[in-house]
């Protein structure tokens, strides 16, 4: 089922979520719902926050990073044949996650998000993490990743420490876009998916 998206303003994207057990009510159901709704918003990657739920699971499916641009044929490929492979086979499902390592000098890429429509800014993080995790059958793993694909767990991740991508530019960056965050917290927003606004009770 395809859930609609919360978006900037909303107070649950600014909590920190709550650690899982493998008898959360409905857990099946509600990791299938994500992966429904992300895939609707064409997106890489969604967490439980961004849905209404300060629960600590993310997932993440980077495949559309490895679709060619046929309109593009001239231009250089930004990636090895390799790494495409790798970006099209990567898809999992974080819970209870924590980053134990992040290293190496940081790079900037343009980074979005289904919670915050039609914006994007230069992000600065570390290329190499390492992080711990639960797959949807609890079964625990420590695994090390680099490059897109810790970039796109390292923004899910921020979500469910109540961080945003907006939180990484500079005051100078946040004050340009402060307008279209406004309005987009109060519902002046154009998305191509379903979204749900804060409003709060009087």
């Amino acid at each position: 089922m395809v859930l609609p998206i919360v978006v900037y303003g909303d107070p649950v994207l600014r909590k920190v979520g709550e650690e899982l057990d493998k008898n959360y009510p409905g857990l099946g159901q509600l990791i299938k719902d994500m992966f429904d709704t992300m895939y609707n918003a064409k997106g890489v990657g969604l967490a439980a926050p961004q849905i209404g739920k300060a629960v600590r699971l993310f997932i993440v499916d980077t495949s559309p990073f490895a679709e060619v641009d046929e309109e593009d044929e001239d231009e250089e490929d930004e990636f090895t044949p390799e790494q495409r492979k790798e970006l099209e086979k990567f898809k999992k499902v974080f819970i209870n996650p924590r980053i134990l390592k992040e290293k190496g000098e940081e790079w900037a890429f343009s980074e979005g998000c289904l919670s915050i429509p039609k914006i994007r800014e230069n992000v600065n993080r570390q290329p190499d993490i390492e992080i711990e995790y639960y797959d949807e059958t609890f079964k625990k793993h420590v695994e090390k990743y680099t490059g897109l694909i810790a970039r796109v767990i390292q923004h899910e991740y921020d979500h469910i420490e109540g961080k945003l991508f907006t939180d990484k530019i500079s005051p100078f960056k946040r004050k340009m876009i402060s307008g279209k965050l406004k309005d987009i917290s109060v519902g002046k927003i154009s998305a191509d998916y379903k979204t749900r606004i804060y409003r709060p009770k009087k």
